[in-house]
Protein backbone atom coordinates (compact mmCIF):
# COMPACT_ATOMS: atom_id res chain seq x y z
CA UNK A 1 0.00 0.00 0.00
CA UNK A 2 0.73 3.65 -0.62
CA UNK A 3 2.94 5.22 2.29
CA UNK A 4 -0.14 7.31 3.48
CA UNK A 5 1.46 9.65 5.97
CA UNK A 6 2.22 12.62 4.05
CA UNK A 7 -0.92 12.87 2.90
CA UNK A 8 -2.37 12.53 6.21
CA UNK A 9 0.00 15.18 7.73
CA UNK A 10 -1.77 17.66 5.30
CA UNK A 11 -5.32 16.89 5.23
CA UNK A 12 -7.51 19.24 6.69
CA UNK A 13 -9.22 17.26 9.72
CA UNK A 14 -12.09 17.83 12.37
CA UNK A 15 -11.55 15.86 16.07
CA UNK A 16 -14.78 15.11 18.01
CA UNK A 17 -12.99 12.86 20.50
CA UNK A 18 -9.77 14.26 22.63
CA UNK A 19 -9.29 15.15 26.14
CA UNK A 20 -7.93 19.07 27.69
CA UNK A 21 -6.13 17.12 29.96
CA UNK A 22 -5.20 14.11 28.03
CA UNK A 23 -3.72 16.12 24.96
CA UNK A 24 -0.90 17.67 27.45
CA UNK A 25 2.34 17.38 25.52
CA UNK A 26 5.34 15.90 27.79
CA UNK A 27 6.76 18.90 27.53
CA UNK A 28 3.73 20.94 28.91
CA UNK A 29 3.25 18.10 31.56
CA UNK A 30 6.55 18.61 32.86
CA UNK A 31 6.73 22.05 33.30
CA UNK A 32 3.67 22.12 35.13
CA UNK A 33 5.46 19.18 37.21
CA UNK A 34 8.09 21.41 38.17
CA UNK A 35 5.90 24.36 39.38
CA UNK A 36 3.80 21.98 41.86
CA UNK A 37 7.03 20.03 42.99
CA UNK A 38 4.34 17.92 45.51
CA UNK A 39 3.30 15.86 42.72
CA UNK A 40 4.58 12.06 41.50
CA UNK A 41 4.20 13.14 37.95
CA UNK A 42 7.89 12.98 36.58
CA UNK A 43 9.57 16.22 35.58
CA UNK A 44 11.61 14.88 32.97
CA UNK A 45 9.79 14.43 29.50
CA UNK A 46 11.60 11.22 28.87
CA UNK A 47 10.62 9.60 32.02
CA UNK A 48 6.84 10.24 30.90
CA UNK A 49 6.88 7.31 28.55
CA UNK A 50 7.55 5.06 31.16
CA UNK A 51 4.97 7.04 33.46
CA UNK A 52 2.46 6.29 30.61
CA UNK A 53 2.70 2.73 30.20
CA UNK A 54 -0.53 1.36 31.37
CA UNK A 55 -0.92 -2.07 32.91
CA UNK A 56 -5.01 -1.76 32.77
CA UNK A 57 -7.56 0.66 32.63
CA UNK A 58 -8.04 1.06 36.44
CA UNK A 59 -4.04 2.11 35.85
CA UNK A 60 -4.61 4.64 33.18
CA UNK A 61 -7.66 6.09 34.88
CA UNK A 62 -4.75 6.65 38.45
CA UNK A 63 -2.16 8.31 35.92
CA UNK A 64 -4.56 10.56 33.92
CA UNK A 65 -6.13 12.16 37.58
CA UNK A 66 -2.55 12.51 38.54
CA UNK A 67 -2.09 14.82 35.69
CA UNK A 68 -4.97 16.21 36.15
CA UNK A 69 -4.08 17.44 40.19
CA UNK A 70 -1.44 19.30 37.94
CA UNK A 71 -3.90 22.11 37.05
CA UNK A 72 -3.97 24.22 40.01
CA UNK A 73 -4.33 27.56 38.92
CA UNK A 74 -6.34 29.59 36.14
CA UNK A 75 -2.48 30.12 34.58
CA UNK A 76 -1.87 26.78 33.96
CA UNK A 77 -5.24 25.92 32.47
CA UNK A 78 -4.68 28.84 30.21
CA UNK A 79 -1.39 27.27 29.24
CA UNK A 80 -2.49 23.94 28.89
CA UNK A 81 -5.46 24.69 26.38
CA UNK A 82 -3.13 26.76 24.45
CA UNK A 83 -0.49 24.09 24.32
CA UNK A 84 -2.73 21.67 22.55
CA UNK A 85 -4.82 23.69 19.90
CA UNK A 86 -0.95 24.46 19.31
CA UNK A 87 -0.38 20.87 18.81
CA UNK A 88 -3.50 20.24 16.97
CA UNK A 89 -2.78 23.26 14.37
CA UNK A 90 0.26 21.50 13.42
CA UNK A 91 -1.55 18.81 12.56
CA UNK A 92 -4.09 20.42 10.26
CA UNK A 93 -6.88 19.92 12.97
CA UNK A 94 -8.97 22.86 11.71
CA UNK A 95 -12.08 22.13 14.38
CA UNK A 96 -11.93 20.17 17.78
CA UNK A 97 -14.50 19.46 20.42
CA UNK A 98 -12.01 19.66 23.21
CA UNK A 99 -13.47 17.47 25.96
CA UNK A 100 -13.23 19.37 29.91
CA UNK A 101 -14.02 18.16 32.74
CA UNK A 102 -14.52 21.80 34.93
CA UNK A 103 -15.57 19.71 37.95
CA UNK A 104 -11.67 18.12 38.53
CA UNK A 105 -10.60 21.86 38.42
CA UNK A 106 -12.81 23.54 40.19
CA UNK A 107 -12.87 21.02 43.43
CA UNK A 108 -9.21 21.97 43.48
CA UNK A 109 -9.74 25.09 44.22
CA UNK A 110 -9.80 27.24 40.66
CA UNK A 111 -12.44 29.98 40.99
CA UNK A 112 -15.15 28.94 38.05
CA UNK A 113 -15.31 32.02 36.58
CA UNK A 114 -11.48 31.91 36.31
CA UNK A 115 -11.86 28.28 34.73
CA UNK A 116 -13.63 29.32 32.34
CA UNK A 117 -11.82 32.74 31.42
CA UNK A 118 -8.83 31.19 31.26
CA UNK A 119 -10.17 28.20 28.32
CA UNK A 120 -12.18 31.05 26.89
CA UNK A 121 -9.37 33.44 26.19
CA UNK A 122 -7.21 30.15 25.00
CA UNK A 123 -9.60 28.95 22.55
CA UNK A 124 -10.02 32.63 21.11
CA UNK A 125 -6.39 33.56 20.91
CA UNK A 126 -5.72 29.78 19.06
CA UNK A 127 -8.74 30.73 16.36
CA UNK A 128 -7.11 34.19 15.69
CA UNK A 129 -3.37 33.14 15.42
CA UNK A 130 -3.47 29.41 15.06
CA UNK A 131 -6.15 29.10 12.80
CA UNK A 132 -7.99 25.81 14.78
CA UNK A 133 -11.56 26.16 16.30
CA UNK A 134 -12.44 24.86 19.67
CA UNK A 135 -15.25 23.86 21.03
CA UNK A 136 -15.98 22.57 24.08
CA UNK A 137 -17.76 19.35 25.69
CA UNK A 138 -18.21 19.72 29.86
CA UNK A 139 -17.85 16.01 31.02
CA UNK A 140 -19.33 14.68 34.08
CA UNK A 141 -15.68 12.35 36.21
CA UNK A 142 -18.02 9.20 36.54
CA UNK A 143 -15.90 8.15 39.59
CA UNK A 144 -16.75 11.14 41.24
CA UNK A 145 -20.61 10.41 41.43
CA UNK A 146 -23.65 12.65 41.47
CA UNK A 147 -21.89 15.41 43.55
CA UNK A 148 -19.68 15.85 40.32
CA UNK A 149 -22.61 15.13 38.06
CA UNK A 150 -24.81 18.49 39.70
CA UNK A 151 -22.03 20.31 39.44
CA UNK A 152 -20.81 19.74 36.02
CA UNK A 153 -24.16 20.49 34.93
CA UNK A 154 -24.83 23.85 37.10
CA UNK A 155 -21.40 24.73 35.62
CA UNK A 156 -22.77 23.97 32.16
CA UNK A 157 -25.82 25.69 32.02
CA UNK A 158 -26.06 28.95 34.59
CA UNK A 159 -26.05 31.88 32.61
CA UNK A 160 -22.95 33.82 33.47
CA UNK A 161 -20.74 30.53 33.88
CA UNK A 162 -21.42 28.40 31.02
CA UNK A 163 -18.65 29.08 28.34
CA UNK A 164 -19.69 30.46 24.73
CA UNK A 165 -17.58 27.97 23.25
CA UNK A 166 -19.98 25.08 24.90
CA UNK A 167 -21.26 22.88 22.70
CA UNK A 168 -22.03 19.81 24.36
CA UNK A 169 -22.16 17.43 27.71
CA UNK A 170 -20.72 13.99 28.62
CA UNK A 171 -19.80 11.38 30.67
CA UNK A 172 -16.26 9.87 31.03
CA UNK A 173 -14.08 8.26 33.98
CA UNK A 174 -14.55 4.41 34.63
CA UNK A 175 -17.67 2.67 33.19
CA UNK A 176 -17.48 -0.53 35.48
CA UNK A 177 -19.32 -0.18 38.42
CA UNK A 178 -20.14 3.53 37.12
CA UNK A 179 -23.82 2.75 35.06
CA UNK A 180 -25.38 4.71 32.77
CA UNK A 181 -28.60 5.53 34.00
CA UNK A 182 -28.52 7.24 37.12
CA UNK A 183 -26.87 10.53 35.04
CA UNK A 184 -30.10 10.93 33.11
CA UNK A 185 -32.04 13.88 35.10
CA UNK A 186 -28.31 15.45 34.60
CA UNK A 187 -28.12 14.63 30.91
CA UNK A 188 -32.19 16.05 30.43
CA UNK A 189 -30.89 19.38 32.00
CA UNK A 190 -27.77 19.82 29.89
CA UNK A 191 -30.51 19.07 26.77
CA UNK A 192 -33.20 21.73 28.13
CA UNK A 193 -30.43 23.80 27.92
CA UNK A 194 -29.57 23.28 24.30
CA UNK A 195 -26.27 20.96 24.73
CA UNK A 196 -25.49 17.92 22.46
CA UNK A 197 -25.12 14.60 24.62
CA UNK A 198 -22.35 12.78 23.84
CA UNK A 199 -21.49 9.92 26.98
CA UNK A 200 -18.59 7.44 26.54
CA UNK A 201 -19.94 4.12 26.37
CA UNK A 202 -19.14 0.56 25.87
CA UNK A 203 -15.32 0.97 25.99
CA UNK A 204 -14.61 -1.25 29.06
CA UNK A 205 -18.36 -2.99 29.47
CA UNK A 206 -20.38 -4.27 27.39
CA UNK A 207 -22.80 -3.15 24.60
CA UNK A 208 -25.41 -3.02 27.02
CA UNK A 209 -24.32 0.71 28.51
CA UNK A 210 -24.51 1.65 25.22
CA UNK A 211 -27.71 0.71 24.98
CA UNK A 212 -28.26 3.16 28.47
CA UNK A 213 -26.30 5.97 27.03
CA UNK A 214 -28.97 5.36 23.97
CA UNK A 215 -32.15 5.43 25.89
CA UNK A 216 -31.25 6.90 29.34
CA UNK A 217 -29.05 9.67 28.38
CA UNK A 218 -30.24 10.20 24.86
CA UNK A 219 -26.80 10.13 23.18
CA UNK A 220 -26.21 11.68 19.60
CA UNK A 221 -22.94 10.22 19.28
CA UNK A 222 -21.08 7.84 21.24
CA UNK A 223 -17.61 7.91 23.16
CA UNK A 224 -15.49 4.78 21.72
CA UNK A 225 -18.68 2.12 21.61
CA UNK A 226 -16.14 -0.54 21.11
CA UNK A 227 -18.66 -3.41 22.01
CA UNK A 228 -20.87 -2.21 20.15
CA UNK A 229 -19.78 -4.77 17.66
CA UNK A 230 -20.82 -7.57 19.93
CA UNK A 231 -24.98 -6.50 19.63
CA UNK A 232 -25.82 -7.12 15.71
CA UNK A 233 -29.65 -5.06 16.69
CA UNK A 234 -26.96 -2.50 18.47
CA UNK A 235 -25.19 -2.14 15.03
CA UNK A 236 -28.48 -1.89 13.46
CA UNK A 237 -29.55 0.77 14.88
CA UNK A 238 -26.31 3.25 14.91
CA UNK A 239 -26.48 2.80 11.36
CA UNK A 240 -29.84 3.09 10.44
CA UNK A 241 -29.64 6.59 13.09
CA UNK A 242 -26.57 7.73 12.08
CA UNK A 243 -25.18 7.77 15.30
CA UNK A 244 -21.80 8.38 15.17
CA UNK A 245 -19.17 6.57 17.16
CA UNK A 246 -16.42 8.09 18.31
CA UNK A 247 -13.27 5.80 17.67
CA UNK A 248 -9.82 6.00 19.05
CA UNK A 249 -7.63 2.96 18.20
CA UNK A 250 -4.51 3.17 19.94
CA UNK A 251 -6.63 4.47 23.31
CA UNK A 252 -8.27 1.23 23.37
CA UNK A 253 -4.77 -0.66 22.94
CA UNK A 254 -2.83 1.41 25.42
CA UNK A 255 -5.71 0.89 28.56
CA UNK A 256 -5.94 -3.18 27.24
CA UNK A 257 -9.80 -2.71 25.86
CA UNK A 258 -8.64 -4.65 23.28
CA UNK A 259 -5.97 -6.96 23.63
CA UNK A 260 -4.47 -6.64 19.99
CA UNK A 261 -4.66 -3.82 17.32
CA UNK A 262 -4.96 -5.81 14.29
CA UNK A 263 -8.05 -7.34 16.31
CA UNK A 264 -9.90 -3.81 17.04
CA UNK A 265 -13.40 -3.80 15.57
CA UNK A 266 -13.15 -0.92 13.64
CA UNK A 267 -13.54 -3.21 10.80
CA UNK A 268 -16.76 -4.98 11.76
CA UNK A 269 -18.30 -1.39 12.31
CA UNK A 270 -17.50 0.34 9.02
CA UNK A 271 -19.05 -2.95 7.02
CA UNK A 272 -21.76 -2.31 9.10
CA UNK A 273 -22.65 0.66 7.66
CA UNK A 274 -21.67 2.29 10.96
CA UNK A 275 -21.14 6.11 11.05
CA UNK A 276 -16.91 6.10 12.15
CA UNK A 277 -15.08 9.16 13.06
CA UNK A 278 -11.26 8.11 14.49
CA UNK A 279 -9.71 10.56 17.19
CA UNK A 280 -6.86 10.04 19.59
CA UNK A 281 -8.64 10.32 23.16
CA UNK A 282 -5.14 10.95 25.19
CA UNK A 283 -2.71 11.26 22.56
CA UNK A 284 0.48 12.13 24.66
CA UNK A 285 -0.33 9.63 27.04
CA UNK A 286 -0.47 7.24 24.42
CA UNK A 287 2.14 7.95 22.45
CA UNK A 288 0.30 8.64 19.52
CA UNK A 289 -1.44 11.87 17.76
CA UNK A 290 -4.74 12.15 15.06
CA UNK A 291 -2.43 11.96 12.22
CA UNK A 292 -1.31 8.13 13.50
CA UNK A 293 -4.31 6.94 14.58
CA UNK A 294 -5.59 8.16 11.07
CA UNK A 295 -2.89 6.04 9.61
CA UNK A 296 -3.85 2.73 12.13
CA UNK A 297 -7.27 3.42 10.48
CA UNK A 298 -6.35 2.97 7.32
CA UNK A 299 -4.09 -0.02 7.39
CA UNK A 300 -6.72 -1.53 9.25
CA UNK A 301 -9.48 -0.47 6.71
CA UNK A 302 -7.56 -0.93 3.62
CA UNK A 303 -8.13 2.78 2.89
CA UNK A 304 -6.46 4.70 0.07
CA UNK A 305 -6.62 8.80 -0.28
CA UNK A 306 -9.78 9.06 -1.17
CA UNK A 307 -11.05 6.51 1.67
CA UNK A 308 -9.17 8.34 4.28
CA UNK A 309 -10.74 11.83 2.87
CA UNK A 310 -14.40 10.27 3.30
CA UNK A 311 -13.00 9.37 6.92
CA UNK A 312 -12.30 12.72 7.53
CA UNK A 313 -15.48 13.83 6.28
CA UNK A 314 -17.45 11.80 8.41
CA UNK A 315 -16.23 13.53 11.73
CA UNK A 316 -17.17 16.67 10.16
CA UNK A 317 -20.69 15.40 9.16
CA UNK A 318 -20.80 14.16 12.75
CA UNK A 319 -19.60 17.65 14.45
CA UNK A 320 -21.51 19.82 15.80
CA UNK A 321 -20.38 22.86 13.80
CA UNK A 322 -23.09 24.33 12.11
CA UNK A 323 -24.22 23.90 8.60
CA UNK A 324 -22.03 26.62 6.82
CA UNK A 325 -18.85 25.60 8.59
CA UNK A 326 -19.72 21.46 7.81
CA UNK A 327 -20.06 22.68 4.00
CA UNK A 328 -16.39 24.98 4.18
CA UNK A 329 -14.40 21.81 6.16
CA UNK A 330 -16.01 19.39 3.89
CA UNK A 331 -15.07 21.37 1.15
CA UNK A 332 -11.06 21.96 2.37
CA UNK A 333 -10.89 18.24 2.78
CA UNK A 334 -12.01 17.41 -1.05
CA UNK A 335 -10.16 20.56 -2.09
CA UNK A 336 -7.11 19.25 -0.82
CA UNK A 337 -7.54 15.28 -1.62
CA UNK A 338 -7.90 16.62 -5.16
CA UNK A 339 -5.00 18.61 -5.64
CA UNK A 340 -3.06 16.05 -3.99
CA UNK A 341 -3.81 13.07 -6.62
CA UNK A 342 -3.53 15.56 -9.29
CA UNK A 343 0.49 15.92 -8.34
Amino acid sequence: MTDLHPFIAGLPKAELHVHHVGSASPRIVAELAARHPDSKVPTDPEALADYFTFTDFAHFIDVYLSVVDLIRTPEDVRLLTYEVARDMARQNIRYAELTITPFSSTRRGIDERAFMDAIEDARKAAEKELGTVLRWCFDIPGEAGLEAAAETTRLATADGIRPEGLVSFGLGGPEIGVPRPQFKPYFDQAIAAGLHSVPHSGESTGPQSIWDALNELRAERIGHGTSATQDPDLLKHLADHRIALEVCPTSNLATRVVADIEQHPIREMVQAGVLVTVNSDDPPMFGSDLNNEYAVAARLLELDERGVADLAKNAVEASFLDEAGKTKLAAEIDDYTTKWLAS
